[in-house]
């Protein structure tokens, strides 16, 4: 078996999978302004056209939005989690 066949041949359960990285993992995204009001509805309103760079825990949950991606990483450091990226 090689390395990038792993994934495909084990027997992970898609709830295993969901959970994985789960306190560990943070991801950081890069979205638009008009994406802000669907993944955080409590933050004010945000001129359109604008890179943002979105925090979010390993299962997806929203943790804080910045305009600089150094910022996200840096906040996901400070809550000792690994900050990985997304495109």
């Amino acid at each position: 078996m090689t390395e990038g066949i792993v994934a495909s041949e084990s027997n992970v359960s898609l709830e295993s999978l969901a959970t994985l990285g789960e306190g560990h993992i943070a991801y950081v995204k890069q979205i638009r302004s008009e994406d802000v009001p669907g993944l955080f509805p409590q933050a004010p309103q945000i001129a359109p056209g604008l890179k943002l760079f979105a925090l979010h825990a390993a299962d997806g949950t929203p943790i804080m939005l910045t305009d600089s991606r150094e910022a996200a990483i840096a906040n996901a450091w400070s809550h000792e989690l690994q900050a990985v990226s997304v495109h």
